[in-house]
C-alpha cells in the first residue's frame, strides 16, 4: 500500500518515472489523418479528450518534435478517427517512424481531404482552431465540422502501455 509519505518531489523523479505515473490513466487512441500532396499523411494519438459542446471542440496533445503535424496543420481538414478494439496494427503503423504508415490500414477520404480510418468508431471532421504551448508538446484544439459515431463498437484503449478491451 503507498502512503502520501512515499510521494516525491518532482525534481527527483526521472522520465521513466513520469511516463510510469501517466499510464496509470487509460486513454482512447485516435487517428489524425488529412490527404496531403504525396497521398494520405497521418499519425496516431493517444492524449485526446472533448473539450466544449458549443462550439463542439476536442483536444489532442503532438510532440512538438513531430514532423507530421506541421503537414497536417497546412491542410484545410483533418479527420481524426478514434479507433475501434482490434486495431491494434493500424495503431502501430500509423505511429511508424520510417515507411508508408498507410500500408495495410484500410481509409477513406472526404471531399474536404479530412482522411478516416474504416472501422473506427467515430469519425470528427475538423479544422484547426487553436494551438497552445506546453512544454514538449503542442495542444491543438480542433473545431469539429462533421461526425459519425458507433455507440455499439468498442474503442482501442491504452493503459499501462499497453492496448486493452473494455469489458462489460
Amino acid at each position: 500500500m503507498t502512503a502520501l509519505t512515499d510521494m516525491r518531489p518532482i525534481e527527483h523523479v526521472g522520465g521513466r518515472e513520469l511516463r510510469s505515473a501517466f499510464a496509470c490513466f487509460p486513454t482512447g487512441v485516435t487517428a489524425l489523418c488529412a490527404h496531403g500532396e504525396h497521398g494520405p499523411d497521418g499519425m496516431a494519438a493517444s492524449a485526446f479528450t472533448a473539450a466544449s459542446l458549443e462550439p463542439a471542440l476536442v483536444t489532442v496533445c503532438v510532440q512538438r518534435a513531430s514532423a507530421t503535424w506541421p503537414r497536417l496543420r497546412a491542410l484545410p481538414r483533418i479527420g481524426v478517427s478514434v479507433l475501434a478494439a482490434g486495431q491494434e496494427d493500424t495503431c502501430r503503423s500509423l505511429s511508424a517512424t520510417t515507411g508508408d504508415r498507410f500500408t495495410g490500414v484500410a481509409w477513406e477520404a472526404s471531399d474536404s481531404g479530412a482522411v478516416f480510418v474504416t472501422g473506427a468508431v467515430s469519425w470528427l471532421e475538423c479544422v484547426v482552431h487553436d494551438e497552445l504551448e506546453a512544454g514538449d508538446h503542442i495542444i491543438v484544439v480542433l473545431r469539429i465540422q462533421r461526425l459519425l459515431a458507433t455507440q455499439d463498437t468498442p474503442p482501442l484503449v491504452f493503459h499501462a502501455s499497453r492496448f486493452r478491451c473494455l469489458t462489460g
